[in-house]
């Protein structure tokens, strides 16, 4: 199948949107399919605000349709809601074309935290967007719930997976710090909630691994926790696999591929019972959740490694994209 996936998100961005189109990507095209990504980096683009690793492509109106012509997709699938997600939009609407979203950000908190805009401004404009899809993708059941309260439809589930041959559990002592370790990967931003976790009285260490618009200010701070910057690949992996306890403090991340990553490398979370985690972490098993984020990470410490390792082991990033390819919309044809 030809497949246009039109994405804001894309390489060399490190998140959660990047990773699992990236792994679904390999996959598919592994498969014999054709995937053409419309991404930032084929356009003009600036950074945005207060986020210069983000890349967002400017006027990106005309070229967007020729890229689409070019390619004559089977299928077309929006992942994000920035310029080349709205510009494909409007493209489909004007053509009659089927086309699939998926709903991976909260914009409407993050926008609250960052600007003060009203939520049920951005809500509209959201379910504008995704309100003609044939059918939109969320990562969990709890969203989808949420969402649908906030008035959307057509919502399917769309599961996740991980690299397991990466992400492993790996002997020594990697980080050859006073243990235990406590770690948080991932974007280092307002919007996470990391200070709740640099916050908190733990015994052994703390390690952030990545960056972000809120690193400066945070490692001014917190100049007791170990400031790891950007990892890739086998130096993040380690990174992973030497800590002892992952710690995922967000309140409004919609899934958190990280705790994926997490639990491949023998890692039990410790977080808050809230939307992600919750569809995420088998409480008392692959991890604890609590209100109070300093008795979850210490009752983390109890639990089985295995049992992490064992979980990620059934998520798989073919399933991922499978579950993608079923749902996608067939222009001209049954969807």
């Amino acid at each position: 199948m030809r497949i246009s996936l039109v994405t804001d998100a894309w390489l060399p961005q490190v998140n959660g949107v990047t990773t699992t189109l990236r792994g679904c990507r390999d996959v598919l095209v592994g498969q014999g399919h054709e995937l053409d990504i419309v991404s930032p980096d084929r356009f003009r683009n600036l950074p945005c605000p207060g986020y210069p690793s983000i890349r967002l492509a400017v006027w990106p109106g005309r070229k967007v349709g020729r890229l689409l012509e070019a390619h004559r997709p089977q299928a077309i699938h929006l992942a994000t809601e920035g310029p080349l997600g709205l510009t494909a939009r409007l493209y489909c609407g004007r053509r009659g074309l089927p086309f699939t979203t998926a709903f991976h950000t909260r914009f409407p908190e993050y926008l609250r935290v960052y600007t003060g805009l009203p939520e049920g401004a951005t809500y509209r404009l959201l379910r504008w967007f995704h309100g003609p899809a044939e059918r939109t993708l969320v990562p969990t059941e709890s969203l989808k719930t949420e969402l649908e309260q906030h008035g959307f439809g057509h919502l399917v589930r769309w599961r996740r997976g991980v690299d397991t041959e990466l992400f492993r559990p790996r002997p020594g002592d990697f980080y050859g710090l006073p243990r235990p370790v406590f770690l948080y990967a991932g974007r280092v931003a307002p919007e996470k909630n990391i200070e709740a976790f640099l916050e908190l009285e733990l015994p052994g260490s703390k390690v952030v691994v990545g960056d972000g618009p809120a690193r400066a200010r945070l490692a001014a701070l917190h100049p007791e926790v170990h400031w790891a910057g950007m990892r890739h690949g086998e130096d993040l992996a380690e990174h992973y696999a030497g800590a002892d306890v992952f710690v995922f403090p967000s309140r409004t991340d919609t899934f958190g591929v990280v705790m994926l990553e997490a639990f491949a490398s023998g890692l039990p979370i410790a977080a808050y019972p809230v939307t992600g985690p919750v569809d995420v972490v088998e409480h008392g098993v692959t991890g604890v959740l609590d209100h109070d984020l300093r008795a979850a990470c210490l009752a983390a410490l109890e639990l089985d490694r295995a049992a992490c390792r064992a979980h990620a082991l059934e998520l798989s990033w073919e399933r991922c994209a499978t579950m993608l390819l079923d749902n996608l919309a067939v222009i001209g044809g049954e969807s």
